[in-house]
C-alpha cells in the first residue's frame, strides 16, 4: 500500500507478473508443485491464488504475494507483518499460515529483468484461509457484534506483541491508517459532486472537529 504522496509512484512499481511466472516462482522459491494459478485482487501489489499437487497432509491452495518494488526495499516490515500473522496463529486466530521458502526464510528477494532495468521483488507464500467477504453475505446485529467482539479480542492480544524491527510499521501520511482521514480530502473530487461527497466531506470535518483535538488521549 502506498502513502497519499507516493501513489503515482507506487503504481509505477507494482509487479506485472504472469499466471506462468508466478508458478514458476513458487516452484523454485518454495518448492512447491503447482497445478493451477489465478489472480486476485491487489493494490499496489501483485497476489495470485495458487493450487498446488496434493502433499503429505498438507494444503493444497495458497496466496503468493508479490511485493511492489518500493516496499520490497524495506524487508524488516514484511517480516514483522509475518511475524504478526504467526503470533496470532498461535494465539488461536483464524489467520493464514505463513510458509518457509528454501532458505528457511519466510519472504524472499527475487530479481527480474525488465528489459530496461533490474527489478527486485519481495515473494512469500502464505496458506489459503478460504471464506466470504462480509460484503457479499446478509448483515445482522449478531453478525455485527461477533465481529466487535473479534476486533477487541484481536487488539487486546496484539498488546502482547513485541518485536525489535516494530517501527517499521510507522508510517507518515500512510492513508490507510485512520487517524489520517483529512488527507482523503484531496481525493474528493472523485466522487464529483453528489450526495455521497457531502456525507464524506461531512465525516472528514466531523473527524478534525471531534477526533483529531483528542488523538494524543487515545492509545495507539
Amino acid at each position: 500500500m502506498s502513502s497519499g504522496n507516493d501513489q503515482q509512484s507506487e503504481a509505477l512499481s507494482k509487479p506485472t507478473f504472469s499466471e506462468e511466472q508466478a508458478s514458476a516462482l513458487v516452484e523454485s522459491v518454495f518448492g512447491l508443485k503447482v497445478s493451477k494459478v489465478q489472480p486476485l485482487p491487489s493494490y499496489d501489489d501483485q497476489n495470485f491464488h495458487v493450487y498446488v499437487s496434493k502433499n503429505k497432509d498438507g494444503p493444497t491452495e495458497y496466496v503468493l504475494k508479490i511485493s511492489n518494488t518500493k516496499a520490497s526495499k524495506n524487508p524488516d516490515r514484511i517480516e514483522v507483518q509475518n511475524d504478526i500473522i504467526m503470533f496470532l496463529k498461535a494465539a488461536g486466530f483464524p489467520t493464514s499460515s505463513v510458509c518457509r521458502a528454501k532458505g528457511d526464510n519466510t519472504a524472499s528477494l527475487v530479481s527480474v529483468d525488465s528489459g530496461s532495468e533490474i527489478k527486485s521483488y519481495l515473494v512469500r507464500l502464505l496458506t489459503y484461509l478460504p471464506g466470504r467477504p462480509i460484503a457479499e453475505i446478509p448483515i445482522s446485529p449478531q453478525l455485527l457484534y461477533e465481529i466487535g467482539k473479534l476486533a477487541a479480542k484481536l487488539d487486546k492480544t496484539l498488546q502482547k506483541f513485541h518485536h525489535p524491527k516494530l517501527s517499521s510499521l510507522h508510517r507518515k501520511n500512510f492513508i490507510w491508517n485512520l487517524k489520517n482521514v483529512p488527507l482523503l480530502e484531496k481525493y474528493l473530487y472523485v466522487l464529483g459532486q453528489n450526495r455521497n461527497r457531502e456525507i464524506v466531506e461531512h465525516v472528514i470535518h466531523l473527524f478534525k472537529e471531534e477526533v483529531m483535538t483528542k488523538l494524543s488521549h487515545f492509545r495507539e
